[in-house]
């Protein structure tokens, strides 16, 4: 068993959610944040083709995507004529840093040791610079059609115009490893800083790697997750081509009717620390990680066909980690894409390792996925679930996964340790027995899988999210006095 890390602060940007809490009352209150492609992401008329087969078209035109966001470029340290040279990604990443660092309530960290591991696969503005110097292939084009050349150069300067000209910031504002490069450099952080990209798992690749940074005693404070802004017409058209996108607009993991998954936008990020340490340091401590696995799937069909076996490995090497076998899961956050191959892959893996628990009683563990609600974030998606299940077991909650009507056939649910939650409901357990569970996975091209376990800090401080407009909550002290300090906390909406 390896050494537990504390869950200490938590911030993200999703779509529908400004923030944490926000996007806590999303998800039990099982809202779908699915939209039309917004104009300012790009136009449908420009791009959408609802045959599948078109050339250089999507027929994607639906997603999840991010509210706008007030930034202050000289809150940051950035020059405002700078910015249009810079990617989003870079950008909001600054905001939602300095929000979790603001999260950590206990005794503050030598800047010396604290690290920055953030997932990040891709930016826009890498395609948005490269069409620039396209030019020569535009300007042949025009002269092959008879066009004279002052008028080819004209209408070359008018294409060029409607794209960022290359300027100094462009090449640090177009790197992925730029996106903690600026938190470290903002926030006065000296331990490590470097992104990392394993695809759609690169969120829990990077938490995957906090850990370990962690347990060496390299750092005492981790800043980690996953990043993805880039929900452009490029990406569109790379899940077109696979195919994996859903021709009806629509994320169903698990369900008879999915047929594919959509895409989302987002930034969720954690601090992490040895749990021993927030003890000392006084911390509040949303969830604790017990163990990470990761694996390879080896030789496969394809380089981006999921490999049941190597998910399996991922799962059995994360629970040798934590020191606790599957049984005592209650909930999955699984990777859930709605997509056919992934989803069969991903649940024949669990099968295999929950079956092999030993526990005899079927359907004990709740199964599901945000990707219903919030789409497929790519390089965010391992911490947007993260995020889901750490919330889940901060409030004994059990959250919902939306359209999924009924189960697919092929499946088998009703026969394995698994259902399908479909509402929110409390997260009861009998006194005196083990914390409440939950695991996370996330897979990404290239056959690269990670499986996270976490389970519930009991008798800790809770930061209450309220998930409706009224709630009953139910207070209890040892004294008046305390009694009354509880409920000054809560009329203030502080921690309880």
């Amino acid at each position: 068993m390896q050494e537990p890390v504390a869950i200490v602060g938590v911030a993200a940007l999703l779509p529908g959610s400004p923030t944490v809490a926000e996007f806590w009352r999303a998800v039990v209150g099982g809202r779908d944040l699915m939209t039309d492609v917004p104009a300012s992401r790009w136009l449908v008329e420009d791009h959408y083709d609802a045959d599948p087969r078109a050339v250089d078209k999507t027929y994607g035109r639906r997603g999840a995507f991010l509210p706008d966001v007030e930034f202050d470029p000289l809150r940051y340290g950035i020059p405002p004529n700078n910015l249009s040279a810079i990617d989003t990604t870079q950008l909001l990443a600054l905001v939602v840093a300095e929000r979790v660092l603001a999260d950590c309530t206990g005794r503050p960290v030598d800047p010396e040791r604290v690290s920055v591991m953030v997932g990040a696969s891709s930016l826009e503005r890498m395609v948005e610079a490269s069409a620039r110097l396209q030019r020569p292939v535009w300007l042949r084009a025009l002269r092959e059609h008879g066009v004279p050349d002052d008028a080819a150069r004209s209408i070359c300067d008018q294409i060029a115009a409607h794209y960022v000209p290359w300027q100094e910031e462009t090449f640090p504002g177009l790197l992925t490893n730029v996106v903690a490069g600026r938190i470290a450099n903002r926030f006065d952080l000296r331990g490590v800083n470097h992104t990392t990209d394993a695809a759609c798992a690169s969120s829990l690749a990077a938490v995957y790697n906090g850990i370990a940074e962690l347990r060496l005693g390299q750092s005492d404070l981790v800043v980690t997750g996953g990043v993805d802004t880039m929900n452009d017409v490029t990406m569109y058209t790379c899940f077109t081509r696979t195919p994996a996108l859903s021709p009806t607009g629509d994320c169903r993991p698990f369900a008879a009717d999915a047929d594919g998954t959509m895409l989302g936008e987002g930034l969720v990020l954690f601090a992490l620390k040895r749990l021993t340490d927030a003890e000392r340091d006084g911390d509040r401590v949303y969830a604790v990680i017990r163990g990470v696995g990761a694996s390879s799937d080896g030789r496969g069909a394809a380089i981006y066909a999921p490999v049941p076996d190597g998910q399996a490995l991922a799962l059995r090497r994360a629970y040798a980690a934590a020191g606790y076998g599957p049984e005592t899961v209650e909930l999955v956050e699984a990777h859930g894409t709605g997509t056919g191959a992934g989803d069969t892959a991903e649940f024949a893996a669990l099968r295999a390792v929950f079956d092999a628990s030993g526990r005899a009683d079927r359907q004990w563990c709740a199964l599901g996925s945000v990707k219903s609600q919030i789409g497929h974030t790519k390089s965010a998606a391992g911490a947007a679930g993260l995020l889901k299940a750490v919330l889940a077991v901060h409030h004994k909650v059990l959250p919902p996964t939306i359209k999924v009507d009924r189960p697919h056939p092929d499946l088998d649910v009703a026969r394995s340790p698994f259902y399908l939650n479909t509402a929110a409901r409390p997260w009861v357990r009998a006194a005196g027995t083990h914390p409440r569970r939950a695991s996370v996975s996330s897979f990404g091209f290239g056959g690269t899988n990670f499986h996270c376990t976490i389970e519930e800090y009991p008798g800790g401080v809770v930061r209450r999210m309220p998930a409706a407009p009224t709630e009953f909550v139910l207070l209890g002290a040892e004294s008046t006095v305390d009694l009354r300090a509880r409920v000054g906390r809560l009329d203030t909406g502080g921690d309880l």
